[in-house]
């Protein structure tokens, strides 16, 4: 094989593992993640959720301040390895925050959350003001 030809071969590969995620700490970066989310308005109200799979209830913190709807969560994870002639310590904190600015329609006191199957589901009321009334005859006078 000629030089040129293992150079295609090896530098590619070489900058490769040189720039993919992980190659400073050794594991993938999962701070810079950000739950996806899915918003459906129905005549009643809003359904909210975020895709947070591997967490539990208590990892969420979720606040309501004037109309703005804000869901953190922070996990710190600590492994240690002790062997013969080494201890390997790793460490790594994940976390996230979304912030939802609710419109006027929302009956804020009512807001519902669950969290099921990696999905934190919240359903956001209206206010009765804000549902469709229904069709009705005006009388002349």
């Amino acid at each position: 094989m000629s030089l040129t030809k293992r150079n295609e071969v090896l530098f590619p590969a070489l900058m490769n593992e040189l720039f993919r995620p992980d190659w400073f700490g050794g594991t993938e970066n999962k701070r810079a993640t950000v739950p996806a989310v899915n918003i459906k308005e129905n005549e009643k109200d809003f359904e909210l959720e975020l895709f947070v799979p591997g967490r539990v209830k208590d990892d969420f913190k979720i606040e309501i301040d004037d109309s703005v709807l804000t869901i953190s969560a922070e996990i710190k994870e600590e492994n240690e390895e002790v062997k013969e002639n080494f201890t390997r310590r790793e460490f790594s904190i994940s976390s996230f925050k979304r912030s939802f600015t609710l419109p006027d329609t929302v009956a804020t006191d009512n807001i519902e959350a669950i969290y099921e199957g990696g999905i934190l589901k919240f359903n956001i009321p209206k206010k009765e003001e804000a549902l469709p009334k229904p069709k009705r005859l005006i009388e002349l006078k």
